[in-house]
């Protein structure tokens, strides 16, 4: 398969395995293991697999490995592992890498699940976990030391959409030999270069962008072929965190129209933040590609200039606006998901993050009347007057 492709090129031909009969489509090979030839065949796969040889579902397929492949190749990887959810993508990234007595620094803007194993599971391990603001490269500096094992950030946060300087960080962390993990979610595959930028590993929930469509969970990691195969896919095979087959044939799908779909979603973010920014019922208009946004600069050399599918609205009536403006929406849906087809209203106050104090929310910008709005692919000048409606009805 060619490396020269563009990322168009690889999203729809990268790692595609045919079988005997020739498919275009390619095939979903539902099955639980495989059958060898002979005992000695057995015995030696046991052993070491090579090319194109599976042993169980759990280890390896051959939808899943071409899954694997492609957005391996899109991201600029050597190789991935792919997962039954983004989740544990996240937790297979890291507790694969991780021992009682090791040192991690991690951003404080994290999903709350994220959070949860940085807090709660690395920690009760014996792990030991110092939070930072992430756009402030004195903390990384002063929080990171010789021995420190990995930093961990959201490369846009979620839901306050802070981007870290992933260039930046990755110099700070790799001066102590720290590897740098990067959850690569809000940036998507198809305007990150993390690795390129100095990131180690990439995590992504599939389910978001990739997918997009609404229809399955999964995840992945992507990072070095020592890394992939030599401590996440151990780890992973052992406990079970693999990705099915089927959901593994969707993704392919998924990254085939994926360029497409990422790209007009931005552009009608881009196009519904400029028109919202300073409306009356709003305290702030959060998103990336606006000028007024505290990381614009590092968007244009970081990001292409461009600013993302999500956006976030934080209405001046806290609570009991946000929720006016929620039921007002007649086209985008009330769900907790993201980077999707269909526009979708998030109030992570009391959804994604309500497991997070109040002073914890506060100190993370997540205030009770903010909205995260993640941009379908409904006709912008649609969503625009369907916001200000709702807008509207929030005020009064």
């Amino acid at each position: 398969m060619s490396t020269d492709w563009s990322k168009r090129t690889q999203a729809v031909h990268g790692g595609t395995r045919r079988s005997q009969w020739g498919e275009v489509s390619e095939a979903v090979f539902l099955t639980q293991g495989f059958v060898y030839e002979t005992a000695e065949q057995a015995e030696a796969r046991f052993i070491e697999c090579g090319p194109d040889e599976f042993i169980y579902a759990r280890y390896g397929n051959p939808t899943v490995a071409m899954f694997e492949e492609r957005i391996a190749a899109l991201e600029g990887g050597e190789d991935a592992f792919a997962t039954a959810s983004g989740m544990a993508a996240v937790n297979g990234a890291l507790v694969s890498m991780l021992k009682a007595g090791d040192h991690v620094v991690s951003a404080k803007a994290l999903f709350g699940s994220c959070l949860y194993i940085l807090e709660n599971i690395l920690t009760r391990y014996g792990v030991e976990v110092a939070f930072v603001d992430g756009t402030d490269l004195e903390q990384w500096r002063a929080a990171v030391r010789p021995g420190t094992k990995a930093v961990f950030f959201e490369s846009m946060s979620n839901p306050t959409l802070e981007v870290i300087d992933i260039a930046a960080v990755s110099e700070i962390a790799h001066a102590v030999g720290a590897k740098v993990v990067v959850d690569n979610v809000f940036s998507t595959p198809v305007f990150s270069r993390a690795i390129e930028q100095g990131a180690d590993v990439v995590v992504y929930s599939a389910t978001k962008h990739i997918d997009g469509q609404g229809r399955v969970l999964g995840g992945v990691i992507i990072g070095s072929r020592e890394f992939i195969r030599g401590t996440v896919e151990p780890y992973l095979k052992h406990t079970g965190g693999a990705l099915s087959p089927f959901n593994a044939w969707i993704m392919l799908k998924g990254i085939e129209t994926m360029a497409l779909r990422v790209n007009a979603q931005a552009e009608t973010a881009q196009k519904l933040a400029e028109a919202l920014e300073g409306h009356p019922a709003l305290a702030r208009t959060l998103y990336p590609g606006l000028k007024s946004h505290a990381q614009n600069a590092l968007v244009q050399t970081q990001l292409g200039g461009k600013g993302g599918t999500v956006l976030s609205l934080d209405l001046k009536g806290g609570k009991e606006a946000a929720f006016r403006f929620l039921n007002a929406l007649t086209i985008p849906v009330i769900s907790n998901n993201l980077g999707d087809a269909k526009s979708i209203a998030t109030h992570p106050a009391t959804t994604t993050h309500q497991r997070l104090s109040e002073e914890q929310r506060a100190a993370l910008g997540i205030t009770p009347g903010l909205i995260r709005f993640s941009v379908g692919l409904e006709d912008a000048g649609d969503l625009l007057a369907d916001l200000r409606a709702a807008l509207d009805s929030a005020a009064g």
